[in-house]
C-alpha cells in the first residue's frame, strides 16, 4: 500500500463526524471538517458545525494534502447540500471541487447544477461551469419556477451569483425539444442575483420571444420573484391620445415599512402637461386603509367638449379617494369608500383607477361610510351614501345625499306553545335632495340646458317624480311569524302573520329653481305620517310525488296563498325612493309584499295561486315548470292608482285578475341549462314580458362555454317606456388549446327594428311614393367585444376589441362612441405591459408591475 495514500471503501456508507468514529476514518473525516468547524468553535452557546458525508469511497492523499470522495457523493453542511460524482477537498487552498452531475441545493430550495463546481470550504464562494439554477416560489398567489443559466458563474458570500453571458426565464423548456428557446427569456452580458437585496440586475440585456430579440435595455433591474414589495421604479406607462398627446408615466414604489408604502406616479403628456398621482397604503393590526390622489393643470382645454357637455372650460382637474376597513372585534367592523372628483369626466378621460365606480350601464361614483355587525341569527348594517353622477346628462342637484340607512334583521324561535320562527326587520332611511327629479311621460321631455331631462310643467298624469326635493326620512319596523305544518296526507300548511309600521317625516321644497309645485303635497299636509299594515295569511302546498322508472321522480305541486290586510293608505302622497322598480314574474308571485322597497306597503286581500311541476332523475336531468296568477279579492288594489312614479301601473298587477306568469326550466345534463320566464296578458294571453336564456358548457367534447339571453318587454308608457324593448345578449369562450382561447360578447338592440318599421309606416301614410325602409336599422349592435388570449406558466397575453353604446360615449364627453383595442402582455416575474387605444383618439396607457 502507498504510504502517502489511504483508501476507505464502502457500499453506500454514511460517515457522520460525531467523535464516535474509528481512528483511521476519523483522520479523513476530521480533516474534511477542520476548516468547516473552525468558524464556530469557541463561541459560547454555539455548537460546532458538522458535516455529513455520504459516498461509496473516500480517498485521503497525504502527499497532495487532499481528500476525495467519489461515487454518488452527497455532502450536507449548514443547510446546504452538494451532490456530485466526485468531490475533492484541497487542504492547501481550502477549496472544494465537485465534478460530474454536480448539484447544490441551498437552504431556500434553490437548485444549482453545473459541469464543475469550485467552491470555498463553506460552499459560499466560488466558480461554476455551465451553471443552471432553478428556484420555485409563490408569485402573485401562484407557484412559479424561475431558471438562470450561464457558461460560467461566480458565487460570492453565498448571497450573490454573477452569471456571465447569462439567461433568465420563468418558462418551462419544451419537453419534446428542450434545445429550442423558451417562449421568452432575457439574455444579458451579466446577470447579478443578489439574495440579500432580493434584486436581479441585468447589464447589456436583450428580451427575446421564441429566440427573436424584441427589446434591448443597457441596464435594468427587477425584484427577486420571492419579493412581494420592494422600493424602486416600476415599469413605465406610455400614453398616446389625441386629447392628451404623447407622453409617459414612471411610477415609483416606496416600501417604507412592511405594513405601509407610497406610490408616486408623475406623468408627462405633450398636450396637457403633468398629471400627478399618489397612493398611500397602510395595514394595521385590525384593518387597513389607503388614500389616492390625482391632479392636473390642463394646458390645452380645446381637447375636450365645452361645458355642459364636457370639461373644456376646466383648467384644474383632479380627484381624491380613500377606502378602509377595520375590525372592532370578531362580530363588528366599520369602513369607508369615499371619492371626490372635480368633474364628471376626469376619471375616464385620464383612466384613473377608482374603487368607487359602480358597474351600472351609466357610471356613477358612490361614496359610503358603514358599520356592520353579525350575530348567530342577526345582522346589522348602518351606512351613508353620496352619489356623484358621471354622465353628461346627470345633474348633481338631483342626486340625493343618503344618511343614514340602517338595516337590522333578527331571527328567533317562536314562543313556547306556538313554535315557528319570529323575524324582526328594521329599516331607517333619511335623505335630502336640492332639486326634484322629474321625468315626463310620454317621453316628450324639455331639456334643461339641453341635456337634463325634466318636465316643462308638472302635472300628475304626465310627469313622474323620481325624487322629491327637500328632506325625507322613514323608519320602518316589521315583526313576522310563520310556522310549517304537514298533515298525515302530506299537505303542507304554513300560517303566517306580520305587523309593519312606517313613520314618515318629509319636508318637500315646493318652490325654487327646478322645483315646480308638487300637487301631491297640498298646502297643510302634515310633514309627519304614520302607516300601519297588519296582515295574516296562509300558504298551502300539496305535493303529489311519483317515481316512474327511468323517467325519474315527478312532483306536481298545487300552491295557494291568501293574505288579508287593510287598504294601503296615502298612496301617492308619500315619497317613494326605494320601491320604484316592480317586476311581477315567477320569482315574486308568492311574495308577501311584492313592492321592492319599504316606501310602499301592499294592502288589500290578495290570493296567489299556481301549480308547479318538477322532474329529476339520476342522469343529471331536471326540469321545472311553474304557472300562476294573482287575484285582488277585496279592498283597494295597491298597484292600480299609481304613486309619484306610477309604481305598480302596467306591472300586470293593476287589475283585479293579474297577468299570468310562468317559468320553464330544463337541464338535460349538468352542462346545459335552458330557462324561460314570461308574463302573459290576462285578457288575450298576449306576451307582455319574456326572458329566455340558454347556457352550455360543452366540455369535454368541445372546449366551449356559451350563453345567449333574449329579452322582450311590451311598452309601458305610464312608466316612460313608449316602445317595445327587445334585445339579445350573447357571449362565448372557446379554448382552442390548453393555452389559447378566443372569447367575445355582443349586445344587439332589436328595438331599432321597431323604430325603422314605425318610421316607414308613418312615412308611407304621408306619401307612399317617397317612403323608404331603412334596412340598416333592422338590428343595432349596441355593444360588442372580441378577444384572443394566451396563458401558460410564464406568460399572459390578451388582445381585445370592444365597442360601447353611444350613450356611454356621451357620458365621457367624447364626440363618438367608444371603440377600444386593448393589449396586455405579462412576462411573469419580469413585468407587464398593457395598452388601451381608443380608435377615436381616447387615452392609451401601458405598463404595470407588482408592488
Amino acid at each position: 500500500m502507498d504510504r502517502g495514500k489511504t483508501t476507505i471503501a464502502a457500499s453506500a456508507v454514511a460517515i457522520v463526524l460525531l467523535c464516535t468514529v474509528g481512528a483511521l476514518p476519523a483522520l479523513a473525516q476530521r480533516t474534511l471538517n477542520d476548516a468547516l468547524t473552525s468558524r464556530t468553535e469557541g463561541k459560547v452557546g454555539q455548537e460546532p458545525d458538522r458535516l455529513l458525508v455520504d459516498a461509496k469511497e473516500i480517498v485521503y492523499n497525504n502527499d497532495k494534502n487532499t481528500i476525495a470522495a467519489s461515487g454518488d457523493v452527497e455532502l450536507n453542511y449548514q443547510g446546504r447540500t452538494l451532490q456530485a460524482d466526485r468531490v475533492t477537498y484541497d487542504r492547501n487552498t481550502g477549496r472544494v471541487y465537485a465534478e460530474g452531475h454536480a448539484r447544490m441545493t441551498d437552504k431556500d430550495g434553490t437548485v444549482a447544477t453545473g459541469e464543475r463546481f469550485e467552491l470555498t470550504d463553506d460552499f459560499k464562494d466560488g466558480f461554476i461551469d455551465t451553471l443552471r439554477v432553478t428556484q420555485s416560489t409563490i408569485y402573485q398567489g401562484r407557484p412559479v419556477t424561475t431558471r438562470f443559466s450561464a457558461p460560467r458563474a461566480e458565487r460570492s458570500a453565498g448571497e450573490t451569483t454573477i452569471f456571465e453571458r447569462g439567461t433568465y426565464t420563468a418558462c418551462e423548456p419544451c419537453k419534446e425539444h428542450p434545445e429550442k428557446p423558451p417562449l421568452w427569456q432575457v439574455k444579458a452580458a451579466k446577470i447579478i442575483h443578489n439574495n440579500s437585496e432580493q434584486t436581479i440586475y441585468y447589464e447589456d440585456a436583450t428580451v427575446e420571444i421564441y429566440g427573436i430579440p424584441i427589446a434591448y435595455l443597457p441596464y435594468f433591474w427587477t425584484p427577486d420573484p420571492t419579493v412581494k414589495r420592494k422600493t424602486g421604479f416600476l415599469s413605465p406607462r406610455y400614453i398616446g391620445s389625441s386629447s392628451l398627446g404623447q407622453g409617459a408615466a414612471i411610477p415609483f414604489f416606496w416600501a417604507l415599512a412592511p405594513n405601509y408604502d407610497l406610490t408616486l406616479t408623475p406623468a408627462y403628456m405633450s398636450r396637457q402637461g403633468v398629471l400627478g398621482q399618489a397612493e398611500w397604503r397602510h395595514r394595521l393590526d385590525t384593518g387597513y386603509y389607503n388614500i389616492r390622489a390625482a391632479g392636473i393643470v390642463q394646458q390645452d382645454l380645446g381637447a375636450f367638449l365645452k361645458s355642459p357637455f364636457g370639461p373644456g372650460d376646466r383648467e384644474n382637474r383632479g380627484s381624491l379617494e380613500s377606502s378602509g376597513m377595520f375590525y372592532l372585534n370578531d362580530r363588528w367592523r366599520w369602513g369607508w369608500d369615499v371619492s371626490l372628483v372635480s368633474d364628471k369626466w376626469f376619471l375616464e378621460n385620464y383612466h384613473i383607477r377608482s374603487e368607487s365606480l359602480s358597474n351600472n350601464y351609466l357610471k356613477e361614483s358612490i361614496s359610503t361610510l358603514y358599520l356592520q355587525g353579525k350575530g348567530d341569527r342577526s345582522f346589522f348594517d348602518m351606512r351613508g351614501y353620496y352619489f356623484q353622477g358621471l354622465s353628461t346628462s346627470d345633474w348633481q342637484k338631483q342626486q340625493p345625499v343618503v344618511a343614514p340607512v340602517i338595516d337590522y334583521n333578527k331571527r328567533i324561535n317562536g314562543p313556547e306553545g306556538i313554535g315557528g320562527e319570529v323575524a324582526i326587520d328594521v329599516n331607517i332611511t333619511s335623505l335630502s335632495r336640492e332639486a326634484a327629479q322629474f321625468q315626463q311621460i310620454p317621453v316628450r321631455t324639455t331639456s334643461l340646458f339641453g341635456i337634463y331631462g325634466t318636465c316643462a310643467v308638472f302635472q300628475h298624469d304626465s310627469c313622474l317624480v323620481r325624487g322629491i326635493s327637500g328632506n325625507a326620512s322613514r323608519a320602518s319596523a316589521t315583526v313576522s311569524w310563520r310556522r310549517e305544518f304537514i298533515d298525515p296526507i302530506g299537505q303542507v300548511w304554513t300560517p303566517f302573520t306580520y305587523l309593519r309600521a312606517d313613520n314618515f317625516w318629509f319636508s318637500p321644497r315646493l318652490t325654487g329653481f327646478q322645483n315646480p309645485e308638487l300637487i301631491n303635497f297640498l298646502p297643510g299636509d302634515s310633514e309627519y305620517a304614520l302607516r300601519v299594515m297588519p296582515a295574516i295569511g296562509l300558504d298551502y302546498r300539496f305535493p303529489f310525488v311519483a317515481d316512474i322508472g327511468d323517467i325519474g321522480r315527478q312532483v306536481i305541486e298545487p300552491i295557494a296563498q291568501i293574505i288579508a290586510r287593510p287598504n294601503e293608505s296615502r298612496i301617492g302622497r308619500l315619497p317613494n325612493e326605494d320601491a320604484q322598480s316592480l317586476v311581477f314574474d315567477d320569482t315574486s308571485i308568492f311574495e308577501w309584499d311584492k313592492f321592492s322597497g319599504y316606501d310602499r306597503a301592499e294592502g288589500g286581500v290578495r290570493a296567489n295561486v299556481g301549480v308547479q311541476y318538477t322532474v329529476t332523475n339520476n342522469n343529471d336531468f331536471n326540469a321545472n315548470v311553474l304557472f300562476g296568477q294573482s287575484y285582488q279579492l277585496a279592498g283597494r288594489n295597491s298597484f292600480t292608482p299609481g304613486d309619484l312614479v306610477n309604481a305598480g301601473r302596467e306591472s300586470g298587477l293593476q287589475t283585479a285578475n293579474s297577468d299570468y306568469v310562468g317559468r320553464f326550466q330544463v337541464s338535460p345534463n349538468k352542462n346545459i341549462s335552458f330557462t324561460a320566464r314570461g308574463r302573459f296578458d290576462q285578457e288575450d294571453f298576449g306576451l307582455n314580458r319574456l326572458e329566455a336564456g340558454i347556457s352550455a358548457n360543452l366540455n369535454p367534447f368541445i372546449p366551449v362555454n356559451a350563453s345567449i339571453i333574449y329579452a322582450r318587454y311590451a311598452p309601458q308608457p305610464e312608466l316612460g317606456f313608449t316602445r317595445r324593448r327587445e334585445g339579445v345578449l350573447s357571449s362565448a369562450s372557446w379554448n382552442i388549446t390548453d393555452n389559447w382561447r378566443v372569447f367575445g360578447s355582443v349586445l344587439v338592440d332589436l328595438d331599432r327594428y321597431l323604430v325603422a318599421r314605425d318610421n316607414f309606416i308613418q312615412s308611407y301614410l304621408r306619401n307612399p311614393a317617397t317612403a323608404v325602409y331603412n334596412r340598416q336599422n333592422l338590428a343595432y349592435v349596441s355593444s360588442m367585444s372580441l378577444g384572443l388570449g394566451y396563458v401558460d406558466e410564464c406568460t399572459t397575453f390578451m388582445v381585445n376589441y370592444s365597442t360601447s353604446p353611444r350613450e356611454i360615449a356621451i357620458s365621457s364627453g367624447e364626440k363618438d362612441r367608444n371603440q377600444t383595442v386593448s393589449f396586455t402582455l405579462e412576462l411573469r416575474t419580469l413585468g407587464q405591459i398593457s395598452v388601451n387605444q381608443n380608435l377615436n383618439g381616447a387615452t392609451g396607457e401601458s405598463g404595470t408591475v407588482k408592488k
